[in-house]
């Protein structure tokens, strides 16, 4: 299995596996199905400053292809993520996890990238400027080059681990966002986050969820999902996580010939629990076929043959 393996940041994953946030909880909800160290990593449920109930329901509306959520960005707040869902974690979990961090403010982010940043199971902070369906927050940060920027410097002027800024789609020119973030100090970049999406219920002609709008996921965003992984891979030195539809083992080689290091499932996990693991153990028999060693290997090979 040891060509599966990839270097994220300095820290090595046995393989590029990565379950998406808001699609894992904390991990241990998932021990119960199977032995969660399999994985390269995960990243946990989206955490901010203080405690937030999230938006009002229904929060779901299923789509062709795929889903719309409007969660919120619901979690405990970060002083009870510390106190009690990462030694619970720890007990099932014996690799380093990435934390994903959403705030509403240069300060948030800060406070709450500095706490998680003193854990000692936190490998990565993964830092959310790009959630959709949160008023005030969120992606507001990601739309420009320098408000994106503004939250590196002021995450980076606190912690010392890995920061990986996770970037949304839902912009004009993502590349320059991703090029600004790199200069401003970021370790990494991953991308992408939801589109923003909506459905309407036909019989009483209003929004299927209370937001009215969310965040659009699934199978039919992967090409978009590939395209921005392409652009941003091979405009920054920093690795890259791609995101955004995948779904099976190819999905995961596809991302990494666009030039992702390690690659997240979310809304799999959330029709199969087993995504991953069925993913992961997919993978040496895909890469058999195709004639493929190492995974490290084929790292941006697109840009290279093509």
């Amino acid at each position: 299995m040891g060509g599966l393996s990839v270097d994220l940041c300095g820290i090595r994953l046995d393989n590029p596996v990565i379950p998406a946030s808001g699609t894992f909880g904390y991990g241990y909800e998932f021990a119960a199905y199977y032995d969660i160290n399999v994985l390269g990593t995960f990243s946990f449920k989206g955490t901010t400053r203080e405690p937030r109930f999230g938006n009002p329901t229904p929060r779901i509306a299923e789509c062709t292809a795929g889903m719309i959520n409007a969660v919120g960005l619901q979690n405990p707040g970060v002083d009870q993520v510390i106190r009690e869902e990462l030694p619970r974690l720890k007990q099932c979990f014996h690799k380093k996890v990435m934390a994903n961090v959403s705030g509403f403010s240069l300060e948030d982010y800060a406070y709450t990238c500095e706490k998680l940043d003193r854990e000692e199971q936190v490998g990565w902070l993964e830092v959310n400027i790009s959630c959709p369906n949160v008023h005030g927050g969120g992606m507001s940060f990601g739309t420009s080059p320098d408000t994106a920027a503004a939250v590196v410097r002021a995450v980076k002027s606190v912690t010392k681990k890995p920061v990986i800024m996770k970037l949304s789609p839902n912009v004009t020119d993502i590349v320059a966002i991703a090029v600004a973030c790199e200069k401003a100090g970021a370790d990494g970049i991953s991308l992408i986050n939801t589109l923003l999406g909506m459905r309407i219920d036909i019989r009483t002609g209003k929004p299927v969820i209370a937001n009215k709008m969310g965040g659009f996921s699934g199978p039919a965003v992967f090409p978009v999902a590939l395209r921005m992984v392409y652009q941003v891979a091979n405009a920054v030195s920093v690795p890259v996580i791609g995101m955004g539809g995948v779904a099976s083992a190819e999905d995961v080689i596809e991302m990494m010939l666009a030039g992702a290091t390690a690659v997240e499932v979310g809304t799999a996990n959330l029709v199969d629990p087993a995504a991953c693991l069925h993913i992961i153990r997919d993978l040496p028999a895909v890469m058999e076929k195709l004639h493929m060693d190492r995974l490290s290997d084929i790292i941006g090979g697109a840009a290279r043959n093509g």
